[in-house]
């Protein structure tokens, strides 16, 4: 099967089974084709993007106690781990002439962001909230369709939203077992270690595209589209030997954990809005 073949089928099939479905067929790349941008994914009726702010929130730690909340973090687990696979397809899709090692090992990303989105509606449906049941929102689409290079790409969805499930990952996992869930944290776990491959992947490729005078630092920081920030790529607990793991120095994670956003301007102009 083509690359492009499989990157369509992804970003644009409306049947969720298809999206999913890794192929039966060993992936080649021999005809990459034309640079292919679209506004939104196509998805099934019942997964269409919600209009801001009427998705569920992800619940607090203390309410997975109730089963009904934890397939509420499922089902919204289940819809980022798919938008991070449309948004790869869409990069195959945009950019074709990027390096064949490259695009393969997108490839190899995508089949895990697959199983992800399994593993995680599979979890909501048995808990009681079939995948699509509930509005889902759009977010790491809207902040990844406008990268306009290989490297904005790799700076946003590997180092930020991957990179921050460094984190997050490990802080749900508690969450599940602080509540006798031992497969929600086990899917958790799973995932935390499929992530430090891909923050890897990110990591390679940033050295590999970015401006050899810049540090690794550097050129990720200027790679990002505002409002994305270092301070998204961290969660609440920072987990310095996953980060060691995917291969980040001690400079950069120090950097990372040392991040906070400047204290915002004051302006007396907006306190009566």
């Amino acid at each position: 099967m083509e690359l492009r073949a499989f990157a369509e089928q992804v970003l644009l099939s409306d049947a969720l089974q298809k999206k999913i479905q890794r192929p039966a067929a060993v992936l080649t790349d021999h005809s990459p084709g034309d640079a292919l941008r679209v506004d939104m994914p196509m998805r099934p009726e019942n997964l269409q993007f919600a209009a801001r702010r009427t998705a569920p929130t992800m619940p607090k730690p203390q309410a997975f106690r109730d089963p009904e909340k934890r397939a509420v973090a499922h089902h919204i687990m289940a819809n980022h781990e798919l938008q991070a696979l449309e948004v790869m397809a869409m990069v195959l899709l945009a950019f074709p002439g990027a390096p064949a090692e490259f695009r393969m090992g997108m490839a190899e990303i995508m089949f895990d962001e697959q199983r992800h989105t399994k593993l995680h509606a599979q979890r909501a449906e048995e808990l009681g909230v079939q995948f699509g049941g509930l509005p889902v929102n759009s977010y790491i689409w809207n902040k990844a369709r406008d990268y306009s290079s290989e490297l904005e790409y790799i700076a946003g969805l590997p180092l930020v939203f991957e990179g921050a499930n460094l984190d997050h990952t490990v802080e749900f996992e508690k969450y599940f077992l602080d509540h006798g869930d031992a497969r929600g944290a086990a899917i958790m776990r799973a995932i935390h270690k499929d992530e430090i491959t891909h923050v890897q992947f990110g990591l390679k490729w940033l050295r590999q595209l970015k401006d050899p005078s810049l540090t690794d630092f550097q050129a990720w920081q200027q790679a990002l589209h505002w409002p994305i920030r270092p301070v998204n790529a961290k969660g609440d607990v920072f987990l310095r030997e996953a980060r060691r793991a995917a291969g980040m120095d001690h400079d950069f994670i120090d950097q990372l954990r040392d991040f906070q956003d400047p204290a915002p301007l004051h302006d007396s102009s907006s306190d009566a809005v």
